[in-house]
């Protein structure tokens, strides 16, 4: 069985989760073709991203006379089909916020995928993220007669979901995959019921040997570490200001910012304006063998965000035994129950992240320990990357004998 991917840019340091999708899909018998529109803006580091990019193909990175060649090839091939994906571009395209043209570009850039799809003998493509990822496999779908499907992480898609086409793609796919339950029941609301069976929950996961086999080092007394993007929506600003608290009350702590993005400037002047630079520092990009060596290190995972879909590093510490600190936000309380593996605050609210990483340290090394053995458990049950795998194969199966 094969299947094509597609993502806008591929490999990136924080799409590790599709890297593991695809890998776990792979060991359970699939063949996956990866595409995306065009390589990562983001530093490629690791070596498995590396190795990655060199088995993706870049429609952007298509000499332009063989892109050209491609995309006529593939309309002429498939008139009447093109017609409609054309016509449907430029639906989507007037009340879209990406506009017309940018509408017009992804379907050459979808005809261009058809026609590798067709070389390929690929029956489906696969998008992550909905938005133009997912309108160029939808359109590709549309021009090669092929099947089409998502996985719609959010939060991005959620904030705007008219503006990306969002509900008009989950009525073209075999099926739309949310990552959560709430992710789940944030695409129920845009369609109908008669469209809810097509909405399926496909969690990310963790491959056991991002963990297996490895001794559980005892938690650190005051060491704790932050993963994601510098954004707004990890709310790291509200980290910065509980520090301040923290520093306030005379605790000892060290708390590291792994990650980069644009909010960067932003984050560094508010650590120097409320004197946390003896506190929090921001540690950058990091290598997956890297962010494993950071959570081990550190007595908790602390992911103070304001908006989510549901959070892999949350899912890596639970695996690598550490407890995390959260907000109640999204899908994040399905994963982080409190007094059982975890801590959760309100979204914003500094003063509850202080007393929560307060908690955690006044905490006995033994709690620490149980509530990242009890994380262990539920990421082990809910978060396997190949039991995952086969439930995405399961759902693929259908479109085999299409190929």
């Amino acid at each position: 069985m094969k299947v094509a991917y597609l993502v806008n840019q591929y490999p990136g340091i924080s799409h590790t989760f599709v890297r593991r999708e695809i890998a776990a899909l792979e060991r359970a018998g699939l063949t996956v073709r990866r595409y995306a529109v065009r390589p990562s803006r983001q530093a490629v580091i690791a070596d498995e991203d590396k190795a990655e990019a060199s088995r993706t193909r870049y429609i952007l990175r298509t000499p332009i006379m063989q892109l050209a060649g491609d995309i006529l090839a593939s309309i002429a091939a498939a008139p009447i089909s093109s017609a409609r994906a054309f016509a449907l571009a430029v639906k989507l395209g007037w009340r879209s916020e990406a506009g017309l043209a940018r509408h017009l570009v992804y379907f050459a850039e979808a005809a261009a995928l058809a026609r590798w799809m067709r070389r390929e003998r690929l029956a489906h493509v696969h998008a992550h993220f909905g938005t133009n990822s997912a309108s160029v496999a939808m359109l590709a779908a549309r021009i090669g007669g092929a099947g089409f499907s998502m996985t719609v992480h959010g939060p991005e898609e959620f904030d705007k979901p008219g503006l990306i086409g969002l509900p008009e793609k989950i009525r073209a796919s075999r099926f739309t995959a949310g990552v959560s339950c709430f992710g789940m029941s944030q695409l129920r609301r845009l369609v109908g019921p008669e469209c809810w069976e097509r909405i399926k929950i496909v969690r990310c996961g963790v491959e056991k040997t991002f963990y297996e086999g490895r001794e559980t080092r005892a938690p650190s007394a005051d060491q704790f570490v932050c993963v994601g993007r510098l954004c707004e929506q990890k709310g790291q600003l509200t980290l910065v200001e509980a520090a301040a608290l923290l520093k306030e009350r005379g605790r000892r702590f060290a708390i590291t910012l792994v990650g980069d993005g644009e909010m960067r400037g932003a984050i560094e002047a508010a650590i120097a304006r409320r004197g946390v630079a003896d506190r929090v520092r921001i540690g950058g990009w990091r290598t997956p063998d890297e962010v494993r060596a950071s959570i081990e290190g550190a007595r908790a995972l602390i992911l103070p965000s304001y908006a989510e879909g549901l959070p892999v590093s949350i899912m890596e510490a639970f695996s690598l035994a550490r407890p995390v600190i959260s907000t109640y936000i999204a899908g994040i309380p399905e994963l982080v129950i409190p007094g059982e593996n975890g801590w959760l605050v309100p979204a914003g609210d500094a003063e509850a992240l202080a007393n929560a990483i307060a908690a955690a340290l006044d905490a006995p090394d033994a709690d620490i320990r149980a509530k990242g053995e009890a994380g262990r458990a539920r990421v082990a049950a809910q978060h396997d990357i190949d039991a995952i795998a086969r439930e995405l194969k399961a759902l693929f199966a259908p479109y085999e004998a299409a190929a």
